[in-house]
């Protein structure tokens, strides 16, 4: 409870070590305020940062529902609901992207479905989380937990919902988001991964080189319309 403003918010302490130096405090706090200033009504707002006692934390909006992945965990989402979820991601998605920021690592684990509607999580302090692998790297790219792969050195988000160029470990950007987005909205249409394999390895051939079946073959009263923004989405 933040007893000056009489409110229950969420705070996330860092591990010591991705900030163990003045110049990585620095950067951490300059990203968390670029953060903060994506003024969202989908986007789970940032109140404020610190460090006492050698831990770094975040104080966030406290958000009161189940993540997607939760959800997902059920059975897809009726269509209404996929469509309205898939709007509030997407236009969080477009704010965030004409401020310059990207996700890098959006998925279902990522997004918390509220009275409110969807609330993206982590808007690229998801990384902080763990390890950093590259003390250069920006703070937005550093690992976000299990299921992630090394690349070129750095951990860049999760497996079955990564974009061909993060597998690759080549620059990311907006598009890398779009194709997470397009791999969420699939799997809530139909319930099913876009990309998914019996190992690690496969999953990353499925994404680099197959396109998954269509949505409208898997639930054919699907609207074409939908079916081609995911095509669009997950364009290789």
């Amino acid at each position: 409870r933040d007893t000056r403003l009489n409110r229950i918010v969420a705070i996330k302490i860092l591990v010591p070590h991705l900030a163990d130096s003045a110049a990585s405090r620095d950067r951490f706090e300059r990203e968390a305020r670029l953060i903060a200033s994506l003024n969202h009504p989908h986007i789970c707002t940032l109140h404020d940062v610190g460090h006492q006692d050698g831990a770094n934390y975040l104080v966030m909006e406290y958000l009161d529902g189940e993540t997607l992945a939760v959800r997902l965990a059920k059975g897809r989402l009726p269509l209404e609901q996929t469509l309205r979820y898939a709007i509030e991601i997407a236009d969080a998605l477009d704010k965030a992207h004409r401020r310059a920021v990207t996700h890098r690592d959006l998925k279902p684990g990522n997004i918390m479905l509220t009275k409110s509607g969807a609330k993206l999580l982590d808007f690229g302090l998801a990384k902080l989380k763990q390890g950093a692998s590259s003390a250069g790297a920006p703070l937005s790219q550093l690992p976000t937990g299990k299921d992630s792969i090394t690349a070129q050195g750095t951990i860049v988000g999760t497996l079955q919902y990564m974009a061909p160029e993060q597998l690759q470990g080549k620059e990311t950007d907006a598009r890398s988001d779009i194709f997470s987005f397009g791999a969420v909205v699939y799997e809530m249409a139909t319930g099913k991964r876009a990309f998914e394999g019996e190992s690690a390895a496969s999953t990353i051939a499925k994404i680099l080189e197959v396109d998954p079946p269509s949505i409208s073959s898997l639930q054919p009263m699907t609207p074409p319309a939908l079916d081609r923004v995911v095509k669009r989405c997950l364009a290789k």
